[in-house]
């Protein structure tokens, strides 16, 4: 194979013939100086932190779709399906994985369930933690969300710590604006990367303090305007990742989307490339070829260094994905789930209001191209004390369901409270992807459509709905009630479809609303979410009362 080799590490590019032979580069026979006639070999792209499963999609399929953009290997945290079906689901990813040519590195989740302060469907406790990083199939501790404990040298957190040092194996971090002494404190316990700073000065800060730096552009969360910068300042202390990427934003790009913008932006190849592809793969320990010779022959194709276009993918010799055509075959897979929850009434959404004589009350605010909320504080629409959602206000009702028991009904009612920056003006959407723990979540304008849309989730045992204009929509997800084996470019286009109902019919403002949706009950990011037991402020890690 002729190709013009970009040897990373030498900063060089020459044109050169590629020996493949038993899925390795047996020589790099370098023939002269570049030749722009010639497609130009790189290394792979690399995800440094991705939750798979937020792509709605299986293992298998998510490959299918990520090699077409030049994305061979990935650091994945299971921890989504782990709260749902504990190390089950671990060893489902990692079985599902295995079954394509494509390089998962799968971490032992650290954080299942996230808190106390919510109902999951599982739990991996220490001694758990220990088997999985002893698996040659797990690669890391993944993200340690619990910073709390940590600095308070939690016992339980501690001891999962204490094994991935055992077993010399990365510890990821996960520590939305920390900062000061408490940062450094988390940082001295062997947390060695944060793909949450959403400052250019926090991730700075971190840096100091020996933390590696992703960059974040997924679905919801996009901190790459914010942090690019700082890979001209400390190029081999950076990486690229996605985090969430849901499956019509993966049919668009994957990491080689931070890397025509970088390039755009006017950064330097070689630093944009060490975090595209090298420092990920040194970082983690990937057994991911860098192109260099008895390396696997992990490479891609790219019609130049400017536009960046990839024409092929190779991942041990084999060639997966040409002329933005998958080769991986569209393989279906098991379906485990847990569901247990009965349908709901609209009068189960009805919220009365626990102070009578006042009306204020505490609103989660969503924020654009965020995972952190603030708690703001309005006055609320009401009659005869009930509490209604104010569309004309953008002040909707949130809701979020216990999926896992079929509560007595006093106990087990939804959890209610508000929410600004959805922008819907009528219907519902819902969705059984809601981080961690995976209860059903819906933000609706009725309680009627709350009810259509909620209930559609519930006979199908997990999916994403929306409910409206006399219409109700509904993508099934049968595999732990967050992802579907169904071919990927088919999801993606049939939730691009009810992206556009939302946004068109029900007149949604959010770039991407299910994703934004799928946060809200995430109570390790502050300031205020919502779980199935209550309101929660994630600052002071604490139920509060939505009347203030």
């Amino acid at each position: 194979m002729k190709v013009n080799v970009v040897n990373i590490f030498e900063k060089t590019i020459s044109e050169a013939e590629l020996h493949i032979a038993d899925g390795l580069i047996k020589e790099i026979n370098v023939t002269g100086p570049e030749n722009p006639t010639l497609p130009y070999a790189i290394p792979g792209f690399t995800d440094a932190h991705v939750h798979i499963e937020s792509s709605m999609l299986t293992p298998v399929q998510f490959a299918r779709l990520a090699v077409v953009h030049g994305t061979i290997a990935t650091v994945s945290d299971p921890h989504e399906i782990g709260n749902v079906l504990g190390m089950e689901g671990v060893e489902f990813m990692i079985n599902d994985g295995k079954r394509v040519p494509f390089k998962f590195c799968f971490g032992a989740p650290s954080c299942v369930p996230a808190t106390i302060f919510e109902t999951a469907g599982a739990a991996i406790d220490a001694d758990q933690v220990g088997q999985l990083l002893a698996n040659d199939d797990i690669g890391y501790l993944a993200e340690v969300m619990n910073f709390p404990g940590v600095i308070n040298e939690d016992p339980d957190m501690m001891a999962k710590i204490n094994w991935a040092k055992h077993y010399n194996k990365v510890i990821d971090g996960h520590a939305p604006g920390l900062r000061g002494e408490a940062a450094q404190k988390y940082a001295s316990h062997g947390i060695t990367t944060d793909h949450e700073c959403f400052t250019y000065d926090e991730a700075r800060e971190k840096i100091n303090y020996g933390v590696k730096i992703l960059i974040r552009e997924g679905s919801a969360a996009r901190n790459f305007d914010a942090l690019i910068p700082l890979i001209a300042e400390f190029p081999e202390k950076i990486m690229f990742c996605s985090d969430d990427k849901h499956p019509d934003n993966l049919v668009a790009g994957h990491i080689n989307v931070l890397v025509k913008r970088a390039l755009v932006l006017g950064y330097d190849i070689w630093n944009i490339l060490l975090a595209a592809c090298i420092n990920p793969v040194l970082h983690y320990n990937l057994t991911v070829g860098l192109l260099r010779e008895n390396d696997p022959a992990d490479f891609i194709l790219v019609d130049n260094l400017t536009d960046f276009n990839v024409k092929e993918t190779w991942i041990n010799g084999a060639l997966v994905a040409k002329d933005s055509i998958s080769l991986i075959p569209n393989l279906q897979s098991p379906h485990p789930n847990r569901f247990v929850c009965d349908p709901k009434t609209a009068a189960e959404f009805i919220y009365k209001n626990e102070k009578k004589s006042e009306s204020q009350i505490r609103v989660i605010e969503a924020l654009e191209g965020q995972l952190i909320t603030n708690e703001i504080i309005v006055n609320a629409k009401m009659q005869d004390n009930e509490i209604f959602s104010d569309p004309d206000n953008d002040v909707l009702k949130v809701t979020v369901i216990n999926r896992y028991e079929n509560a007595p009904p006093a106990a087990g009612r939804p959890a209610i409270a508000f929410i600004k920056n959805f922008g819907l003006k009528k219907g519902t959407i819902a969705s059984s992807v809601a981080h961690d723990s995976h209860n059903i979540i819906c933000v609706g304008c009725d309680d009627e459509s709350m009810a259509f849309a909620v209930n559609a989730i519930i006979e199908a045992k997990g999916g994403i709905s929306a409910a409206g204009n006399g219409k109700t929509h509904l993508i099934p997800l049968p595999i732990a009630g967050i992802m579907t084996d169904s071919d990927g470019y088919e999801v993606a286009a049939a939730y691009t479809l009810l992206d556009n109902f939302v946004k068109e019919e029900l007149l949604s403002s959010l770039q991407s609303p299910f994703m934004t949706l799928s946060f809200m009950a995430l109570l390790v990011i502050p300031a205020l979410k919502l779980s199935d037991k209550g309101l929660f402020d994630g600052e002071n890690f604490k139920f509060v009362s939505l009347s203030t």
